[in-house]
């Protein structure tokens, strides 16, 4: 990758430095007992170094024992680990990969939970000793200057503070652009040794996976900058990024799904507050194309870790969305990314520095993405309460968004009852039961809270943007079980005129139970559209329609609502045409209506629709009891 010309720097500086370039049996015989060795991580792992120091070792059992591995997440081998080296060696990682999570859960090795942002600072300050960095770079330049490639994070940090630098030079490290140059002068031996990189293999996308990113779409918009936390469903939300515009990047991986979207244009950072014009990461895990892009790219620069994941630092870029991952959420919102029950199982990493870090910028979103069970479909990971012993990564302030393959929850500012329904809402439907029955018991939400099961699935399909004759763009949707404050902030915003016009009656107090009677509805019963508007941040309710089904002839009783500081603007009559379309798919042949003399506004409305309708009707005791068939 680096080209004939590094490789004839390479033998000049060896010429220069011959010294540096001795046999590894000499390297590694400056390595004492008790020493702590840091081995470069994630994809820029050294394997060729670490499979060398196994087996010197394996030659030389005795020549070192009670030494320290300290790494950050092991994705390639792991020998060090294996019992027979257990007098040799002991390891030490801040972040649990696939293979080195028995041996952490078995106690054979350490595991120490930090946010990476945080893991510089042991080093500098010595709480964490280094005296042995086992790194991987490029080949040198004609200045001498070799690139940490692929992982900057807190490889630099270890170079800067050990007593003695190993490197592996490597033709297929990327030659990065940013915060990890280390010079040969400053490396205290070098051995060349090509190699293919470790790659992170991608996934097939799951259906799963789409409807998820589909939800995360939603919530990004044109001109935000984006973070994109490890795993599989953060990295498969950036596939449905495809259609937004100037969006920018300020995270701690670099994947190739960000890489395409750089490749696509949607990705220019030229929006960004920070950085401007460049994408700010501080390691790369991906496939070989990957690594052939970012090569000598002077558009990605990579920083180190304390930089890219401060959260004061993530606080000043404008717009900023962190997407991260959870593996268990429970009713109250608390969420864990690190453990599953008492079973460590990766770590904090730069979750808790991007989730918190986006919330504190201006106009910034976090968003958890899980599946909505696991094992094949054999539990819920939205749960009553977190497993025993799981590792709370955020705590219930900290979550905002989660995003379900069943929709999007948002948990900032509600209550406990509020939280409990909004998570129950996007849980996989065979435990939304189960997940009801268990908050009740627990006094999360409602004793008598009525849960219609499959009839009450939300139909997101029927979700529609309008615009009405008066140019308010609106929002239509299904009621849910999740709206009692919005329905309840409706209801008060009605006057008592509206009230009683609607509702034929003096009684304006709307308690849960009979909330929960007009909200928790079967929808193969009754349909109950909300038209919305976004107010400062919060979704307002400005106009109610209803209608439900008399199953014995097959028509159904309809009313409509609207605030009354949004009359006369085209809600009502967009209201009842959007709920003429959806009785008619259902096959219904008409509408009934009891409707006060007095209501003009309804009245008036039925009229303007009379196009669809064959309207008959009489007047008694002060009401209009009025048929609406639909024409054919």
């Amino acid at each position: 990758m680096s080209g004939q010309h590094s490789s004839h720097h390479l033998e000049k500086w060896k010429a220069s430095y011959s010294e540096k370039f001795a046999q590894k049996e000499l390297i590694f015989s400056h390595i004492r007992r008790g020493d702590r060795i840091f081995v470069s991580s994630g994809c820029g792992e050294p394997q060729h170094l670490v499979s060398a120091l196994i087996k010197y070792v394996e030659s030389n059992p005795k020549a070192f024992f009670d030494t320290e591995i300290i790494h950050i997440y092991s994705f390639g081998f792991a020998p060090y680990t294996d019992p027979k080296f257990q007098f040799n060696f002991r390891h030490n990682t801040f972040f649990i990969g696939d293979n080195t999570r028995k041996s952490v859960n078995k106690g054979s090795s350490d595991y120490t939970p930090i946010s990476m942002s945080s893991v510089p600072a042991l080093l500098y300050s010595g709480f964490v000793k280094i005296d042995v960095a086992l790194i991987q770079t490029s080949l040198p330049d004609e200045y001498g200057f070799l690139s940490l490639g692929v992982s900057i994070d807190m490889v630099k940090a270890a170079t800067e503070n050990a007593s003695l630098i190993i490197a592996q030079v490597n033709s297929n490290m990327p030659r990065s652009h940013g915060d990890g140059f280390i010079h040969i002068k400053d490396v205290d031996y070098i051995i060349p040794h090509d190699e293919p990189l470790l790659e992170l293999q991608g996934t097939i996308p799951s259906e799963t996976a789409q409807r998820i990113g589909s939800y995360v779409s939603r919530l990004v918009q044109d001109g935000d900058t984006i973070q994109v936390g490890f795993g599989v469903l953060p990295n498969e939300t950036v596939s449905h990024l495809n259609n937004k515009k100037n969006l920018g990047v300020h995270t701690e991986l670099l994947s190739d799904g960000l890489v395409n979207l750089i490749k696509l244009g949607v990705i220019d950072n030229s929006r960004k507050k920070l950085n401007r014009g460049k994408t700010i990461a501080s390691f790369c895990m991906g496939k070989k194309e990957t690594y052939e892009y970012i090569h000598d790219n002077p558009s990605i620069t990579f920083r180190t870790i304390d930089y890219t994941n401060d959260p004061l630092v993530i606080a000043q870029e404008d717009n900023m969305v962190a997407i991260n991952s959870a593996l268990e959420i429970d009713l109250t919102g608390q969420a864990t990314s690190e453990s599953i029950g008492g079973t460590f199982y990766s770590g904090i990493g730069g979750h808790q520095d991007f989730m918190r870090g986006a919330v504190m910028a201006r106009n910034g979103r976090s968003i958890l993405t899980l599946q909505s069970t696991a094992r094949g479909g054999e539990v819920s990971r939205i749960v009553p309460s977190l497993s025993e012993s799981a590792g709370v990564t955020l705590n219930r302030s900290d979550v905002r968004y989660v995003v379900t393959e069943y929709g999007i929850a948002y948990l900032h500012g509600k209550t406990i009852r509020e939280r409990a329904m909004e998570l129950i809402a996007i849980a996989h439907p065979k435990f939304r039961p189960w997940l009801l029955e268990e908050a009740k018991k627990r006094g999360l939400v409602y004793r008598d809270q009525v849960f219609h099961g499959e009839k009450g699935e939300y139909p997101e399909h029927l979700e529609t943007h309008r615009t009405t004759s008066a140019g308010l763009n609106i929002f239509l949707r299904p009621i849910k079980i999740t709206d009692e404050t919005l329905f309840r902030d409706f209801i008060h915003g009605l006057s008592d005129t509206s009230l009683y016009l609607r509702f034929f009656s003096r009684r304006f107090d709307m308690p849960h139970e009979r909330i929960q009677e007009m909200i928790a509805i079967d929808y193969t019963k009754q349909m109950v559209i909300c038209a919305t508007v976004p107010i400062m941040k919060k979704e307002m309710i400005i106009g109610i329609a209803r209608y439900t089904i008399d199953e014995s002839s097959h028509w159904a009783d309809v009313a409509f609502a609207v605030r009354d500081l949004f009359h006369r603007k085209g809600i009502g009559t967009e209201l009842l045409s959007y709920m003429t379309y959806l009785a008619k798919r259902q096959g219904l042949l008409g509408f009934t209506a009891s409707v006060l003399m007095e209501n003009e506004a309804m009245l008036n409305t039925f009229a303007r629709e009379k196009g669809e309708f064959e309207i008959t009707g009489n007047l008694k005791s002060g009401f209009y009891d009025l048929k609406l068939a639909f024409r054919k």
